[in-house]
């Protein structure tokens, strides 16, 4: 197998502190206790936990390219409360009790997630500088005072803080900015160090990772395994299917989520004086209320991360390495930033990437385990995978190893989502949408007239 320039896959990659040298691939048939397929951060979590719970047991996780090559080695560097599902849909789809407790386990996870990088000296630049969206048109105005509404409801509006538009500006100095929202809680990381700390981790306690070995065939029941050309993994408690967007390449699975493409552009370091002109002192995680998403970091080296959706979904929810940086996706970006912060005009960028995240049909994560077939699940966090992946791990080890941890009764625990439509309708609903909601979101910050179908792209938009 060809050895892939791993380090130019991400910013994040590149500064990893490492080599990114492959471990050694499946050479042949094994057993073990738990199979995992996939070195991310759900995967990683999962196996990590187990080896907490019970030392000595057997854990093997297969990874075709290496750890953290996924959203975990590529993402916006965020490790936030936020869940896929807003707080007023959960409380519609749960009702009050759980949708809190939902929220308050991903809270909980950012806590978690620095107690574990302390104990095993994993260096992810973890920066607590909390969490603010802002709005930059009536409607998205008019949304984070519905969120705020939301968390008054259940009882959580002690950690969040609805900003005018000159406290919002006290925070970061952003144009046509109609208000925000804060909270404390949320911190900035280094998605990559995270990941490939958490990996040696997983080692350290007795697990062990394979490298450069695709997973080809997925059986569960009597003969549980993960297939491979080297060989196959046969599985005695558990197969684990942690592969996020890239699950999708499995007939059996090829509905079961959507792989939707996130981009990031990275500007060459501030100067001081630039960082002046902008504010953003605290190094908060920055986003605002739209539809199609926009997302900001600032980087421990003083670059501005700056992401955002964009690149078309591909027929047949195929997952292509030039998409990580499409151009028309790219250019539209760096004109967000020109928009956001036009002190910072000819700013310089180092680079773009990105990758595809895993969007269920009801933008619910789901973690399941059934001791029948040998078969567990978890994923489907729609880009807001860091926190809730170490949540999910966490409860997912608790299921395999039969010991409650508290989280079995979340919204999230024993359930799968409706798989997505097939093609070609498949393809015609997704591309329509990623259309029109741009087209929505544009005119709304441009301050002109909505397109006529705005109403229906929000209301299919709607979670």
């Amino acid at each position: 197998m060809e050895v892939k320039r791993y380090a130019d896959y991400s910013y994040w990659l590149n500064d990893a502190g490492e080599a990114l040298t492959p471990r050694a691939a499946l050479a042949k048939s094994e057993e073990a206790d738990v199979a995992i397929l996939g070195a991310g951060y759900s995967g990683l979590w999962t196996a990590y936990y187990l080896l907490c719970a019970q030392p000595g047991l057997k854990v093997t996780v297969l990874e075709q390219e290496i750890a953290g090559f996924g959203g975990s080695g590529r993402n916006g560097g965020w490790c936030s409360p936020r869940f896929p599902v807003s707080a007023g849909l959960l409380r519609r789809r749960f009702g009050d009790g759980q949708a809190r407790a939902m929220l308050e386990a991903v809270q909980a996870s950012v806590d978690e997630i620095r107690r574990v990088c302390e104990v095993e000296a994993i260096d992810a630049q973890f920066r607590a500088g909390g969490t603010l969206t802002l709005a930059r048109s009536e409607n998205q105005l008019a949304a984070i005072r519905g969120s705020y509404a939301a968390y008054e409801r259940l009882g959580m509006a002690d950690r969040y803080r609805l900003l005018s538009p000159e406290e919002a500006a006290e925070r970061i100095r952003v144009t046509r900015v109609l208000g925000g929202l804060y909270t404390p809680d949320g911190a900035s990381i280094h998605p990559a160090r995270l990941v490939r700390g958490l990996a040696r981790a997983v080692e350290a306690r007795g697990g062990t990772i394979f490298e450069q070995t695709e997973v080809t065939k997925i059986a569960g029941g009597a003969q549980a395994r993960l297939v491979t050309r080297q060989g196959e993994v046969r599985a005695r408690r558990a197969v684990v299917l942690a592969g996020e967007a890239y699950l999708t390449r499995f007939p059996q699975l090829h509905r079961s989520v959507l792989p939707v493409y996130s981009l990031i552009c990275l500007t060459e370091p501030l100067t001081a004086a630039q960082w002046e002109t902008i504010g953003w002192r605290q190094g908060e995680n920055v986003a605002s209320a739209r539809s199609s998403v926009v997302y900001l970091t600032r980087t421990g080296d003083g670059r501005i991360l700056f992401g955002s959706r964009g690149a078309p979904y591909l027929f047949g929810s195929k997952i292509s390495d030039a998409q990580d940086r499409h151009a028309d996706t790219v250019r539209a970006i760096e004109g967000y930033l020109a928009d956001w912060f036009p002190s910072l005009a000819g700013i310089r960028f180092a680079g773009a990437w990105g990758g595809p995240v895993a969007m269920p049909m009801d933008w619910m994560p789901s973690v399941n385990f059934d001791a029948g077939t040998r078969m567990a699940y978890l994923g489907g966090y729609t880009g807001q995978g860091v926190s809730t992946s170490n949540l999910a791990g966490r409860l997912l080890a608790g299921l395999i190893a039969g010991k409650n941890t508290g989280l079995e009764t979340l919204p999230i625990a024993q359930r799968r989502s409706p798989g997505w439509i097939p093609e070609p309708l498949r393809w015609m609903v997704v591309r329509y949408m990623q259309g029109a909601l741009l087209r929505a979101d544009d005119a709304a910050e441009a301050g002109r007239r909505p397109p006529v179908d705005a109403r229906l792209a929000e209301f299919l938009g709607r979670h």
